[in-house]
């Protein structure tokens, strides 16, 4: 909402109308710009960077560049290349730095990309990230505004990474497994479940990031014009996260998303509190967010069951005026 008062201004320099083949663009909040090249071929492009979550250079750059990536995924598109986005301490090691770079670089060669190039600068304190190009067709896009009433929603990926970083680094949580599940996840591509979701049919989606479940799923339903209820006793955990609210951590990221969403959420008496926060719990390289009607949610589940891939079901989509329902 801030970017939204930030960006009034300027609406005329971002007139879409202008440009009938800029398909998504600044006034619809998707996950990532996509331009029409021709009816087969559109380009998909998108930018994230972020300081450090974890100690590893390494594994640093790897979740840089999953989560970089995500959103084209979410776009339903594929990955081609990536540049780098650097901001590093001048006292900073180069060993640190080729191992950051290194690890973002195999995360977007697994995605079948390459990185093609970059900037770096010199800051206090390191960031990195990616601008990432793909492509997508066209009549195939992947939108947040395609839900519809009886829809099934589906989730990826576990929820927690926010919190139980905190919780970790606070040395509140001290078993180092928390930590290596956490960190499997978020350098887990959405790839492949963007794969199934085509094979599918699927429409709609968009991946789980800052905003958290609730604050993405809510642009989903605001867009699409619906009402979603959510089951939060559904909601998948990452091991190790309700241990952390149990221990009474919560991030700021978490107060920002339910200030921002207190209008627009309503939860049902006796939902259990730690799932409720789990559902406001910021992620970083979260799993996607799937809409499907009744036909394509069989098949999503026989695809994602036949892979091997986790699918969990955690609410549905109604008629109304939009508004997130826990229960």
């Amino acid at each position: 909402e801030a970017l939204a008062q930030v960006l009034a201004p300027l609406a005329d320099v971002f007139d879409r109308t202008a440009h009938p083949n800029l398909l998504v663009g600044m006034d619809l909040a998707d996950d990532a710009a996509v331009y029409r090249l021709n009816r087969e071929t559109a380009v998909v492009s998108t930018v994230d960077f972020f300081a450090p979550l974890v100690d590893d250079p390494y594994t640093y750059g790897a979740i840089a560049a999953a989560n970089a990536m995500s959103d084209v995924f979410a776009m339903g598109g594929e990955v081609v290349f990536a540049l780098n986005i650097a901001a590093f301490p001048e006292g900073l090691p180069p060993s640190v730095m080729t191992e950051i770079l290194r690890g973002a670089a195999e995360k977007v060669a697994e995605a079948g990309g390459l990185v093609a190039g970059g900037h770096t600068i010199w800051d206090e304190e390191p960031k990195f990230g990616l601008a990432v190009t793909g492509i997508a067709k066209p009549s195939k896009l992947f939108r947040k505004a395609a839900l519809k009433p009886g829809d099934r929603l589906y989730l990826t990926k576990p929820l927690g990474t926010g919190a139980l970083l905190s919780a970790l680094k606070k040395g509140v949580l001290t078993d180092g497994r928390f930590l290596q599940d956490a960190v499997a996840s978020m350098t887990t591509l959405n790839r492949h479940a963007r794969h199934l979701c085509h094979e599918a049919g699927v429409r709609a989606a968009t991946d789980v990031t800052g905003f958290g479940l609730l604050g993405h799923l809510w642009e989903m339903a605001d867009q699409s014009g619906v009402a979603v209820e959510v089951t939060v006793s559904a909601l998948p955990p990452l091991p190790g996260i309700i241990e952390a609210f149990e221990a009474d951590i919560h991030t700021a990221g978490e107060s920002r998303n339910r200030a921002w969403l207190a209008a627009h959420v309503t939860s049902a008496p006796g939902v259990d509190a730690t799932h409720e926060a789990l559902a406001y719990d910021p992620q970083t390289s979260g799993g996607l967010l799937i809409g499907a009607s009744a036909r394509r949610a069989r098949k999503l589940e026989q695809a994602f069951a036949r892979d091997g891939l986790p699918l969990w079901h955690v609410g549905r989509v109604a008629a109304g005026d939009p508004h997130l329902f826990l229960h």
